[in-house]
């Protein structure tokens, strides 16, 4: 299991502005700068493991995807995010479009990208961008209580599973190794030891 955060007031206040007007005097320089974090990003939202981001603060730019890229959000009541895309002449990354669209809904996506502007912890909450709102003293419970939750799972059916569900919100499934994930799972050692655990009234010990 991985947990993302940030230090600070804010998760992050994504791209080095003064770094990206230097690079846009070549078009080749900015495209391989955007590649990079996209390519980083795309890594993070396909980890096998489940990734909790912990919102420390306010999340701006280029980090609202790499939270978004994460399986939970976690963020506390004072957070806040905008995506300043339109507003600085910049049109985003492919992939990071296609998440906020997967992820957040058409209009949400709209909003967010075409106003550019800041949206509070309770509307990011209220479209899906926060799975869960808490003041900042309770912050670290609430992800700890996840994190805990997560951890007594089966980690390869989660994988499979969260692989699973990626694929399909991009409309990518591969159905033959969803369907082999299944078949191999019901002859595995993680169901033998979730049946017992229960037929036991215990934890399981994956």
């Amino acid at each position: 299991m991985l947990v993302l955060t940030g230090t600070g007031r804010a998760f992050s206040a994504g791209y080095d502005l003064n770094s990206v007007a230097e690079r846009a005097v070549s078009a080749n320089e900015q495209q391989s700068a955007g590649s990079a974090f996209e390519v980083v990003v795309n890594r993070l939202e396909d980890l096998g493991v489940p990734t909790i981001c912990r919102l420390n603060g306010g999340v701006y730019g280029g980090s609202t995807d790499l939270a978004l890229a994460c399986d939970f959000r976690i963020g506390v009541d004072t957070a806040e995010m905008f995506m300043p895309a339109a507003r600085l002449g910049l049109h985003y990354y492919r992939s990071g479009i296609k998440r906020y669209v997967t992820r957040l809904g058409v209009d949400n996506a709209k909003k967010l990208f075409l106003t550019a502007q800041k949206i509070s912890a309770p509307e990011m909450l209220r479209i899906g961008y926060l799975t869960a709102m808490v003041p900042v003293e309770l912050l670290d419970e609430e992800v700890d209580k996840l994190a805990t939750v997560l951890a007594g799972n089966a980690p390869q059916a989660m994988a499979g599973m969260k692989r699973a569900i990626n694929e399909f919100a991009r409309g990518e499934l591969d159905e033959a190794a969803a369907d082999q994930r299944h078949r191999d799972s019901m002859r595995g050692a993680e169901i033998k030891e979730g049946i017992k655990a229960f037929a036991e009234k215990r934890p399981p010990k994956y």
